[in-house]
């Protein structure tokens, strides 16, 4: 569970330094990959929930 956390971590610094550095200019473009970038990381947590009870169900 801690590289999932680790995995998780980095996605949310990787999406603060896109938005702090590396800031496209054209506004469309920017507000799509702004996005992408929270639909992935909240399709990771959905992901670690699914492992997490996975864990829970096998533990029973």
């Amino acid at each position: 569970m801690k590289t999932h956390l680790y995995i998780y971590g980095v996605l949310i610094l990787l999406f603060i330094a896109y938005n702090i550095f590396f800031k496209i200019e054209d506004p469309l473009l920017h507000t799509i990959i702004n996005i992408v970038g929270v639909s992935v990381i909240f399709l990771y947590i959905a992901f670690m929930a699914i492992v997490v009870l996975k864990k829970l169900k096998n533990k029973k």
